[in-house]
């Protein structure tokens, strides 16, 4: 196990003053757009819930879900994603779950469902380039309204 160097005091104070300065350059944001933000996602769990609880627990493995793997896969994605939020990486929750759903179901010898799989896997690959395309078109044309 590596040891950690000694630092002095003019130092620390100095790292110290570096970390606050850098947290506050990547961790703003108005309050009306962390508002409007919880506001669009919870109006979107409300109305697309059902479809994607049914996805994760029924339809990514060929079998259902026991209730060991249910509480293996929710474990595995609250470890996950707690890590991942101190460490300071953005995750999506709901792809967590989902692979350690898949996890769970290739552990147990069910196989997974080729099609639903595929359908996880594609919007995986398209929701970033599609994200930047929308927002550079918005950016763009608040431009040309403003």
């Amino acid at each position: 196990m590596a040891k950690l160097p000694e630092v002095n005091a003019d130092d620390k104070r100095l790292l110290k003053k570096l970390k606050t300065d850098m947290l506050s350059t990547i961790e703003y944001a108005p309050i009306w757009i962390i508002m409007a933000v919880a506001l669009a996602l919870g109006i979107g769990t409300m109305i697309g819930w059902r479809r994607v609880a049914t996805t994760i627990g029924e339809k990514i493995g060929k079998k259902g879900m026991t209730y060991a793997q249910g509480m293996s896969a929710q474990m595995t994605a609250a470890v996950s994603i707690g890590l991942a939020s101190y460490t300071g990486m953005p995750v999506s929750t709901t792809h967590v779950l989902s692979s350690s759903v898949a996890g769970t179901m290739l552990v147990d010898g069910g196989g997974l469902q080729k099609k639903t799989v595929t359908s996880i896997l594609m919007a995986w690959v398209l929701t970033l380039p599609a994200a930047i395309l929308l927002s550079g078109a918005l950016y763009w044309l608040s431009l040309q309204i403003i």
